[in-house]
């Protein structure tokens, strides 16, 4: 079994394209990414989209100054834990912003769900903190059920916005037989067999563990791709009341116009009326819409279409923000400098995630 499940793992990845390379979602746009600089005349035109976000969010932004500008009542409790900083004053002001564990920490520069973590206790905080010499962000672990990410845009001369993507996430879980083991239990599922290794990092204590007949177990409280979490295109949800809510969300947050915001929420009916909900991040000009690794509802040239269709608008919010509101364009130089330092900083982190999972 395990032998067949090994060429399924690699046989999967190859025929769905829901787990190939960035690159190949990308690079078959950059001509109409070309043609759209050429067309605003400006190689870095899409650097003011987003003026109350650092280089409009292209990944290299502080994502606790980003979580800044989410109101309040939206807002988890979250403190910054600098690389240097004493992890008794980190403590204190977990304490000080009453966060209770388990905690969420996350790198405050970060893509992908790596080396974000479930905390229990402050001596497991401590030693995960230790590990890595970077910024983190310690964040209250939301316990809401569900997750999803809406990307929402809104041309700045216009009051109100569109919500072109739901995508609603499913959390990577096995049931249960009364029989066998936890590891036995993934090592014969077809999906959580792919990120095995990841789940018995995450899960080596249970290991041996039986799950009892029926019972779902969930693998990971990470609502990531990378993680095993499944994306289901949520479109259909989108309408006039859930718009109504972002738009009202919108005028909340300065200076952003185009990105995705991931959510977690206990009901979606309670969502769209603009309650029970948190904000985890807002993403800027770097989101995907997600809703496209549905690979029951989108095809891979039918999501390369929707990421021109989502650059046709990031032009037009730019372009606007630039002649009408007189926002400038980030020098070319300063932005290929922080392209280089991200890039940089990305193997940094890729590397620290393999070593931990190793």
């Amino acid at each position: 079994m395990k032998i067949n499940l090994l060429k399924y793992k690699y046989l999967h990845k190859i025929f769905h394209w829901e787990y190939w390379p960035t690159s190949l979602f990308y690079i078959p746009n950059l001509p109409f990414g070309i043609f759209l600089a050429l067309k605003a005349k400006n190689l870095t035109f899409f650097s003011a989209a987003n003026p109350g976000i650092k280089s409009s969010g292209n990944g290299c932004e502080s994502k606790f100054q980003t979580l800044a500008l989410i109101p309040e009542e939206f807002k988890p409790k979250s403190i910054f834990h600098g690389k240097k900083d004493n992890f008794e004053r980190t403590i204190k002001k977990i304490q000080v912003e009453n966060i209770q564990f388990p905690v969420i920490a996350k790198p405050d520069i970060g893509f992908r769900g790596l080396l974000v973590e479930k905390v229990h206790s402050e001596i497991e905080l401590k030693n995960y903190l230790q590990k890595f010499e970077i910024d983190f962000i310690i964040q209250e672990y939301i316990d809401y059920k569900h997750e999803c990410g809406i990307f929402y845009t809104r041309n700045p001369t216009q009051q109100n916005g569109t919500i072109s993507s739901v995508t609603l996430k499913k959390f990577l879980t096995i049931t249960g037989d009364g029989i066998s083991t936890l590891k036995n239990l993934v090592l014969s599922d077809k999906r959580a067999f792919l990120y095995k290794d990841l789940i018995f990092e995450n899960h080596k204590k249970l290991l041996d563990s039986i799950i009892e007949k029926n019972k779902e177990f969930q693998l990971s409280v990470i609502g990531n791709h990378c993680r095993g979490t499944q994306f289901f295109n949520g479109n259909h949800l989108i309408t006039k009341e859930l718009t109504t809510t972002f738009n009202d969300l919108n005028a909340k947050i300065p200076g952003w116009f185009y990105g995705r915001i991931d959510i977690k929420y206990d009901n979606f009916d309670a969502l769209k009326k603009g309650k029970n909900f948190k904000i985890l991040e807002i993403n800027g000009i770097i989101s995907e819409p997600t809703h496209i690794y549905d690979t029951q509802k989108s095809s891979y040239f039918g999501a390369l279409k929707s990421i021109r269709n989502h650059w046709k608008i990031l032009f037009e919010i730019s372009t606007t923000n630039h002649n009408i509101y007189k926002i400038p364009y980030k020098n070319s130089f300063h932005v290929w400098k922080e392209i280089r330092e991200l890039k940089k900083y990305s193997k940094k982190i890729s590397a620290l995630h393999a070593v931990k999972q190793s």
